[in-house]
């Protein structure tokens, strides 16, 4: 079965098409960082020939740019990788090749995953098609900005603290972080190896169901991958929720949060009493130093995972450096990016003799107690909802001068990165100046079906009726 073509038209023509619409409107978005031209079509012409039926024939989509796609560029958005070529596919595009997807570009991101608005591209921000002032959020923001505009029907991201919900939210699509080991990691280049996860964006949940049943799954390659049954994610969409208890946290609903994005918000629980389900309150006590942990964590390992970039083994080497230290230095100086190095010198500060215990360790016992918060909620509800963000997208440089500002983006979504649980965005209305707004909806462990399909309801009865000025 051909995915999602008309019958008459050949997957290579279809993917042509793609291509050509991918290259036109990246002089606008750029949310292409690369499109594979060559190996999209050589990969179509044999999929035509390929009588084999596979869940995923003839789907473009596109690949963000942290993720091994073997001869295409991996640059992580960073100078220090501008003419890496991975050597090896990642075990999710490998799965995706095998359900005969067609990968047509890597996707826009911030540099080495590190932020909420992708202004840190080293090859500058990719647009928000909603608004090209504005930025389409971060870090996965290519990504997500491919499959707004009408370029894909889905794409891979990574999140590591709301990196696939967040831009998923400011963009009006569907997002999925699933559970930490639902999805093999081999082949993401690493950020922070305890929170990071492979995402899936899609114009619906369908799309989103359709990708994760073909990539989920335990993986040798990758030892925190579980051995856990894959359901079949597109068969339980669709299924009556009446019944479901969807838990309310209300404490996160007070400052900070947008007036507008606060009204569409609990506009959608109402929604979601009329389709059935049970609203409960719920709370989540340490859900407030969520921020503070994550960016305490992720720096310590973004320290140690980035000390790989040396100038040495791949990528970037600088000039004129006689030493050997000198090399690292000036290697590291002009290949990373202001955002980066903030992130590195943050997390070997608090790795540091004398400030391990006082920083460190006590973040993650500050996430075992956030874990033990989030099973106690779910003891009473099958998922929680929150807002996405506490704004709609922001304009560039908006947020640039004030990294605080930029790190409350993920205040709602880091919690669910922390406790490994799975979280979607739902788009859930729009703003007064024409921008999306989502709700999140986080789940237990191994959930992903139940929210795929709370996601998949709310869309079927609620859609936003809306698209992007800038559109396929």
């Amino acid at each position: 079965m051909v995915h999602s073509l008309q019958p008459f038209m050949s997957i290579y023509s279809s993917t042509e098409k793609t291509l050509d619409t991918a290259g036109k409107l990246n002089e606008t978005l750029n949310s292409f960082l690369s499109i594979e031209r060559e190996n999209a079509l050589e990969r179509a012409a044999e999929l035509d020939v390929n009588s084999e039926d596979m869940p995923l024939k003839g789907l473009a989509i596109a690949v963000k740019d942290n993720i091994c796609t073997k001869g295409m560029q991996t640059t992580c958005g960073s100078r220090i990788l501008h003419n890496y070529r991975a050597q090896y596919d990642a075990t999710a595009v490998k799965k995706l090749y095998e359900a005969g997807a067609v990968i047509v570009g890597k996707a826009n991101m911030d540099e080495f995953a590190m932020g909420s608005s992708t202004e840190n591209s080293a090859f500058g921000g990719a647009k928000n098609p909603w608004d090209t002032a504005r930025v389409p959020g971060g870090s996965s923001g290519g990504s997500a900005v491919a499959v707004a505009s009408g370029v894909v029907r889905a794409s891979l991201g990574s999140e590591t603290g709301g990196s696939v919900r967040q831009p998923a939210s400011f963009c009006g699509i569907i997002g999925l972080k699933p559970t930490y080991g639902r999805i093999s990691r081999f082949g993401l280049v690493a950020f922070a190896s305890s929170l990071d996860q492979i995402g899936i964006f899609g114009q619906t949940s369908k799309d989103v169901a359709e990708v994760l049943g073909a990539i989920a799954g335990r993986d040798a390659n990758d030892a925190t991958t579980a051995d856990v049954e894959v359901p079949n994610y597109v068969g339980e969409l669709g299924k009556d929720i009446k019944g479901r208890k969807i838990g309310i946290p209300r404490a996160l609903f007070g400052e900070g949060l947008d007036d507008e994005v606060r009204n569409a918000v609990e506009n959608s629980i109402e929604n979601y009493r009329k389709l059935g389900a049970e609203i409960v309150d719920v709370e989540l006590p340490h859900a407030k130093y969520g921020i503070a942990v994550y960016y305490i964590l992720a720096t310590a390992e973004a320290s140690s995972n980035l000390a790989r970039f040396d100038g040495v083994r791949y990528g970037f080497r600088a000039e004129n450096a006689p030493t050997l230290r000198e090399m690292y230095n000036k290697t590291r100086e002009e290949g990373f990016g202001a955002e980066v190095k903030r992130r590195i010198m943050l997390g070997t500060y608090v790795l540091s003799s004398g400030y391990y215990d006082a920083y460190y360790a006590k973040a993650q016992k500050v996430r075992t107690l956030l874990r033990q918060d989030y099973q106690k909620a779910f003891a009473v509800c099958d998922a929680i909802l929150t807002p996405t963000s506490p704004t709609v997208a922001f304009k560039f440089g908006e947020k640039s001068d004030d990294p605080l500002a930029m790190y409350l983006s993920d205040i709602y979504t880091v919690s669910a990165n922390l406790t490994s649980v799975p979280g979607i965005n739902v788009p859930c209305g729009m703003s007064s100046e024409g921008l999306p707004i989502g709700l999140q909806l986080v789940g237990n462990n191994w959930s992903e079906e139940v929210l795929l399909n709370l996601s998949f309801r709310y869309e079927s009865e609620f859609p936003l009726g809306a698209k992007p000025k800038i559109h396929a």
